[in-house]
């Protein structure tokens, strides 16, 4: 007996029409692409068939979702483990129970049994809608690292505890999960990954004064302004983004003085004259640090400049006029009007005397 054979060009997604390669998956409604089989096995309702409440991967030539049973020819997604109709992750076994075992053995406690302070953590992830998230979140090998750390007491379940852990984009994710589940109280997460950003940054500071000088602004001025917005709002990534612009021009401005042979504490106003010329726009949140420096008596008295940088309204369309006239009658050209147009004309006639005069 022949088979058919399909075409590369004719193999695509019957639901989103990408196009295939041989070996695609083939349900009763056509080919079907990982994606759309994915998201097929993770839709539950109401079957327009049976009127059962389950999974309803297939679809109705009107529309509507239909169950395994009543789509026929999708296979069984029961979940030899929990029951639970869904995708599976492993032979027999669905993503949630895979999950399951998974975090059981990373927040295990040692004593095979999860940490008692992780449990609320543990029963959210488990009972995650979508449970690929969370499993392809747990295949990186830096998050099972710290999971672990947690569990078992090797870094203290504090909010000090997991700013010794890294990369700090994944703990920053992790922390956020540890307060929605109330494991952690309640904190600002700008302020503590600028907080984070400020102990990586001051140790590299070569200088040791200028290492104590940028420690004591840090904490008395910066940390203390951000603290007292973070009271009132949480705090926005442009304010983070000025605190940590105020703590690296500072740290230039120290090394500027070093470089003129001079410290904050015998800085001259040359020295700030010449820090600021021709880059004022680009310095100016340096103020911070010197009217911090002036009023801590860590520098002497210094004027620091004010240029206003904020664009000025816009004139209107009569005064910009007003002020072209006033600038051609005081460079003696005659202003723009009716009498200029008709001495144009007159030349224009006076050039060529057959071209009839428009009046």
């Amino acid at each position: 007996m022949s088979r058919t054979r399909v075409r590369t060009e004719d193999l695509f997604c019957t639901r989103c029409g990408r196009t295939l390669r041989p070996g695609a998956n083939h349900w009763p409604e056509g080919y079907i692409c990982q994606c759309c089989m994915t998201r097929a096995l993770e839709i539950y309702g109401t079957c327009t068939g049976c009127g059962v409440e389950r999974l309803t991967p297939g679809l109705a030539p009107d529309g509507g979702k239909l169950c395994t049973d009543c789509a026929g020819g999708l296979g069984d997604f029961f979940c030899e483990r929990c029951g639970q109709e869904a995708r599976r992750y492993r032979r027999g076994i669905c993503g949630r129970c895979v999950l399951t075992e998974r975090l059981h053995g990373l927040l295990d406690d040692g004593t095979g049994s999860v940490r008692d302070e992780l449990l609320p953590l543990f029963d959210a992830l488990r009972q995650i809608k979508r449970p690929w998230g969370a499993m392809t979140w747990t295949d990186h090998s830096h998050v099972q690292h710290n999971l672990r750390a947690l569990a078992r007491g090797e870094v203290p379940l504090t909010h000090d505890g997991l700013s010794q852990l890294t990369p700090w984009r994944s703990v920053a994710y992790l922390r956020d999960l540890l307060m929605q589940t109330g494991i952690l109280p309640p904190a600002d997460r700008q302020l503590l990954l600028f907080q984070r950003w400020l102990a990586e940054k001051l140790p590299a500071v070569g200088d040791a004064e200028h290492r104590r000088l940028l420690e004591l602004f840090s904490t008395w001025h910066v940390q203390r302004r951000l603290h007292t917005l973070a009271d009132r709002r949480p705090l926005t990534s442009d304010q983070i983004r000025q605190a940590r612009d105020e703590i690296r021009l500072a740290t230039t401005f120290l090394d500027h003085l070093a470089q003129r042979g001079h410290t904050l504490a015998n800085c001259a106003q040359a020295d700030v004259d010449a820090w600021y010329a021709g880059r004022y726009t680009a310095r100016r949140l340096t103020h911070a640090f010197l009217r911090w420096a002036m009023r801590s008596k860590f520098a002497p008295a210094l004027v620091v400049p004010h240029r206003s940088t904020s664009n000025p309204a816009p004139i209107a369309q009569h005064q910009r006029l007003a002020l072209l006239r006033q600038a051609l009658h005081r460079a003696g050209c005659p202003a723009p009007g009716p009498g200029r147009r008709r001495a144009r004309a007159a030349l224009r006639t006076t050039a060529d005397p057959d071209r009839p005069a428009h009046h």
